[in-house]
């Protein structure tokens, strides 16, 4: 579990970007980019609607297959588009992180996508390929956090271990908010692994269910 960062980062430029969506939605945003970020990525945060005290928070880690290319094999794509939402009517704040592939970047994911179609699930098809099942390290979300002026929160996530280094990042989240359930006939598996190996709050009978189908 990562330390608490001692290297305090700052906003470095702020601009607004008017977002629109393939079905038509559309959202005001504010994105924020920083310097000192602890592993020297171009994370950048998305400040939307009015943030409270308490704002809503999502980590979203970069997925180019998903949220660029709409692909089906994970969820990522229409977990994004109803974070944007979500946050909006609230007030919060999306933090896309350049985490691709759960940290193992887009050329080992497709590696792994090979894998995948040999039988493997995503963890499995990691480990096959000697790297860990998830890389990602959250110490730069804190500080993008703290940048923002944002100590407590309510966290937008089905997966636990984003609160729980969030927390001993020194950040108090005051509640973890499940995403929806998105579907698909190719993602089926990679969902309930997601409930099996890293206990994501999905409904594992539903997608066991479909998986069996």
């Amino acid at each position: 579990m990562p330390d608490t960062p001692t290297v305090v980062a700052t906003p470095r430029s702020r601009v607004r970007v008017p977002l629109r969506f393939q079905d038509g939605y559309e959202a005001d945003a504010e994105l924020v980019t920083f310097h000192g970020l602890a592993d020297g990525q171009e994370h950048v945060a998305v400040v939307l609607g009015e943030p409270g005290p308490v704002p809503l928070v999502r980590l979203h880690s970069e997925c180019l297959t998903g949220d660029v290319f709409g692909s089906a094999r994970c969820d990522c794509g229409p977990q994004l588009r109803e974070a944007v939402e979500r946050i909006a009517d609230r007030g919060g704040v999306l933090l896309y992180l350049r985490q691709e592939g759960r940290g193992i970047g887009l050329y080992n994911k497709l590696d792994a996508y090979a894998l995948q179609d040999e039988g493997l699930d995503t963890y499995e098809a990691n480990a096959a390929l000697g790297l860990p099942e998830d890389a990602r390290d959250y110490t730069a979300a804190a500080q993008m956090l703290r940048a923002l002026g944002i100590g407590e929160l309510d966290l937008l996530s089905n997966n636990p271990d984003k609160a729980d280094q969030l927390r001993a990042l020194g950040v108090d989240v005051r509640d973890r908010i499940p995403t929806g359930v998105f579907t698909t006939a190719h993602n089926v598996r990679y969902l309930r692994a997601k409930v099996l190996q890293t206990q994501h709050t999905l409904p594992l009978a539903a997608l066991t269910e479909l998986s069996a189908g």
